[in-house]
Formats: structure tokens, C-alpha cells, sequence
């Protein structure tokens, strides 16, 4: 294919990004769930951006303009929250500041399963899940177990394909080997990242914020997704350099994501196109 990117070019504009946001320390506005709050904010901190977590409706329609980008992860959702994530995405929509949609655990259940159907058509800039959430969100039958993911992320490839079609979002699939998907675009794997990343909670839901921070750098959708996914793995191996068990683990994570920098994901992505 003509104009191709090569591998090298996403890892230095993954690079390039991770450095801009450092400079520009976006304002991210989690609506996040109850579990992760804490973890999100630091693992924002630790990149760069600034976290606000504002769950009041009136609040959060307020807040979703002002923000530099928006954050909707649906894990621990009620209806009440589920008003104000409406409200906040028209208004994010309504400004122009792109938003993240994270369907954790979508298709298990049945009022996250709605409310992420309808706001997956409302513009989301991207959509990251696992392999069992994209599948759900696409419209297929999944077979995850609550938040985890049972299906391989391979499995995923013509669900996140056909996502990106109907909604317009960039999709990143995440799991062992990460693949980032965009309409008219090519399928970009990156398989950085450490198996305690499964260990601790909130990783995954702490890269759905990343992603709403690098998000703001960028009008390429597709090479904001493999940043994300670099940025969150590299970390990851990083961090298991430093630590073999999950609570040191943890801790280790906060610290690379503070570390990791453009020449860091250089010397260590692997991004295959």
C-alpha cells in the first residue's frame, strides 16, 4: 500500500505525543468507576495530564466543555450515572473535545450493555476495550467473565474492524498483543507488556483516560490508539523489570509511566503493521 506507515513512524509518533502531552498537560474528565478513581488520577499524574473526576450530571455537562477531553468507562455504572455521562458527552460533543468510550464488561450486563450501545453512536474519538467487550460492543455474542476478557484478541479483529466502520471511532483491543483499528486503515499490533498487568486492577481502565489525554495531541485517531497502547505496555515492562509480584507491581507501573519517554518506547516497541 502507497503512503503506508512503517512501523518506526508510530513508535516515534508515539514518542512525539507522549512528549507533547507532557508539555501541554491536558485536563482529562474521568467518569470512571468506583473502583479505579484513585489509581486513574495517579496513573494520569504520572504522564503528564491533569484528572478531574466530576460524576453530578448538572456538574459534569458543565465540566465536559471546559475539559480538554472526556473519559466514559462504564464499570461500575447506575442510572443516575448513566444520566450524567449522557449529559456529559453531548456537551464534551457540543465543544468539540473528543471522548473516550470504555465498555468494561459490556455484553455481560444488561444497563452498561444499552447504555454503551447508544453512546457508541454519538462520536466517540475511540472505543478501547478487550477482546470480549469490542466483540460485544460490535453486536456479536461474547464470553467474557465480567471485566476479563475470554476471548483472544485475534478473535477481535473483524468486531473492532466493524466498530470503527459504524461508529467512525478508532478501536484499540487490548490484551497480550494490543491491535489498534481504524476505518481505512491498516490493523497495527503491539505486543509489549507483562502478564502482571492482569494482576492489578485498573490498568486497562487507567489507559482508557491515557488514551483521552492523547487524544487532545491529535487528529489521527488510529496512531493516537497504537500511542496508547505503546505508552501503557512499555510501562509495563518496564515495571516488571523492577517488580515480580502484583502490589510492588502496581507501584512499579505509576513509576514507569512517569519514566517511559519517546526514547524509551523507541528502544522498546514492538509495533508490527
Amino acid at each position: 500500500m502507497m503512503g503506508m506507515k512503517k512501523s518506526r513512524e508510530f513508535i516515534e509518533e508515539a514518542g512525539a505525543m507522549l512528549t507533547h502531552l507532557r508539555e501541554e498537560e491536558p485536563l482529562v474528565h474521568c467518569m470512571t468507576n468506583d473502583v479505579v478513581t484513585s489509581y486513574t488520577a495517579n496513573c494520569l499524574l504520572a504522564v503528564g495530564a491533569a484528572p478531574a473526576m466530576i460524576p453530578d450530571k448538572e456538574e459534569a455537562r458543565q465540566f465536559a466543555a471546559v475539559a480538554s477531553a472526556l473519559l466514559v468507562n462504564v464499570g461500575t455504572i447506575t442510572e443516575p450515572q448513566a444520566e450524567a455521562m449522557r449529559a456529559a458527552v453531548d456537551s464534551a460533543n457540543g465543544a468539540g473535545r473528543p471522548w473516550v468510550l470504555d465498555p468494561v464488561a459490556v455484553g455481560a450486563l444488561s444497563l452498561r450493555t444499552s447504555l454503551a450501545n447508544e453512546l457508541k453512536m454519538k462520536k466517540p474519538a475511540l472505543i478501547r476495550g478487550n477482546a470480549s467487550e469490542i466483540i460485544a460492543l460490535a453486536g456479536f455474542k461474547a464470553s467474557g467473565r465480567g471485566v476479563d476478557s475470554t476471548a483472544a484478541v485475534d478473535e477481535a479483529r473483524e468486531a473492532a474492524s466493524m466498530l470503527a466502520e459504524e461508529t467512525g471511532a478508532a478501536v484499540l483491543v487490548t490484551g497480550p498483543v494490543d491491535i489498534a483499528v481504524a476505518k481505512g486503515k491498516p490493523v497495527i499490533s503491539i505486543s509489549n507488556g507483562s502478564p502482571l498487568m492482569t494482576r492489578v486492577t485498573g490498568v486497562g481502565c487507567a489507559q482508557g483516560a491515557i488514551c483521552a489525554a492523547l487524544a487532545t495531541l491529535s487528529d489521527d485517531m488510529h496512531s493516537v490508539a497504537v500511542a496508547t497502547a505503546l505508552v501503557m505496555a512499555v510501562a509495563g515492562d518496564m515495571a516488571a523489570e523492577k517488580a515480580t509480584r502484583p502490589g510492588s507491581f502496581q507501584i512499579a507501573l505509576l513509576d514507569a509511566l512517569d519514566a517511559v519517554d519517546a526514547e524509551e518506547l523507541i528502544a522498546r516497541g514492538k509495533v508490527a503493521v
